[in-house]
């Protein structure tokens, strides 16, 4: 989160921390997943659940005082005033949930994620927040309980959390219970159906598992697939020594040539190889890219060149017309003609609505 206007915002939630009284205080590390390249295929041990693309966030609920919490322990409650006040009226009285802060939206007739949305609600400024607030009003997905009542819940199993889960959540517009399944046939069916529905993926937890904050107990598998994209520029890295990130293209049907995305993680030796292989195909002056929300402070110039040479890359999925997350370079496809890079060489998923993923 922007460090720009989270500082009278932590003194607010230390605060409002202070007249809780509850068994599990914040704040609290979430229970982390780690990546596996298919779905758990132990039937009975496993509960599945889609992986939803939004704000990792726990819930504390102690009567009329909510607190919101992000994955690294700060306030979010400050951007989404709205859903504070969904939460007093759709949870129960006492608990701590752990769950994603999400932005649904209607798109070509049907409801889905919409992270744009999302990000955008992260505004320093409050008339920005309650604008938004109406505009994109926010939705929270539970998926785990932490404690209920006056009882912690973090050693009991998972089995006996979810049942707690769907206790605390209560029938309402705004907050819901995740869907889920203990068949791993029908998790694989999800991974890719919901995809429609802008989910992420597929989160597997053991039923017998406890609740460990901060440790990776639980797996995801996440939509990989591959694109070969145009290079068209390149970023400095931050050290001033080679490639930071590569800028990627594709053409549309009209033959203008869109960026998409990036590549980036590479290490020194191979930021200083990309370097050398692509300076001599510079074009032009440094131009400036678009500021990042997240960071005001990083550098967003770039250096544009020939778009001569075709890189395939490894991605989980579109926002639009714009890779979701960085992508990973694989390998250079010098059999490749930069013409051939067009936007229909992507999978396109299923078209799903958002209602079908949620508990019914």
């Amino acid at each position: 989160m922007p460090n720009r206007s989270l500082g009278t915002v932590h003194i607010d939630m230390m605060d409002t921390m202070d007249t809780m009284d509850l068994p599990v205080a914040p704040p609290v590390d979430p229970m982390l997943a780690k990546a596996a390249v298919k779905v758990p295929a132990d039937a009975g041990r496993w509960s599945y659940e889609p992986k939803w693309d939004g704000f990792r966030a726990i819930v504390f609920r102690d009567g009329d005082e909510v607190l919101l919490q992000s994955r690294n322990g700060k306030p979010l409650g400050r951007y989404f005033p709205e859903l504070l006040e969904a939460l007093r009226a759709e949870v129960g009285p006492r608990c701590v949930l752990d769950g994603e802060v999400v932005v649904p939206r209607q798109i070509d007739g049907r409801t889905r994620l919409d992270w744009e949305s999302l990000s955008q609600r992260i505004h320093p400024a409050d008339s920005r927040v309650r604008l938004l607030a109406e505009q994109t009003p926010a939705q929270f997905i539970g998926f785990d309980a932490l404690a209920t009542g006056s009882a912690s819940l973090l050693d009991e199993p998972f089995r006996v959390r979810r049942q707690a889960l769907a206790d605390s959540i209560h029938a309402g517009p705004s907050c819901h219970v995740t869907r889920a399944t203990d068949d791993p046939e029908q998790a694989t069916v999800w991974l890719t159906s919901f995809e429609g529905a802008g989910l992420d993926g597929v989160v597997a937890k053991r039923t017998d598992g406890p609740y460990l904050p901060g440790k990776r107990e639980m797996v995801k598998v996440k939509h990989r697939r591959d694109a070969d994209c145009v290079v068209m520029g390149y970023r400095i890295h931050k050290s001033g020594n080679g490639i930071g990130s590569l800028l990627l293209g594709l053409y549309r049907p009209d033959g203008e040539l869109a960026m998409v995305g990036g590549a980036a993680s590479f290490t020194d030796a191979d930021r200083l190889a990309l370097l050398a292989e692509l300076e001599p195909l510079r074009i032009g002056d440094v131009r400036e890219g678009e500021p990042s929300r997240w960071n005001s402070a990083a550098d967003k110039q770039w250096v544009p060149i020939r778009p001569e040479r075709v890189a395939e890359v490894a991605y989980d999925q579109m926002e639009g017309d714009r890779f979701r997350h960085t992508v990973k370079l694989l390998r250079w496809r010098p059999d490749r003609d930069p013409a051939s890079c067009t936007f229909d060489q992507l999978d396109v998923p299923l078209t799903y609505d958002l209602a079908d993923v949620l508990e019914t």
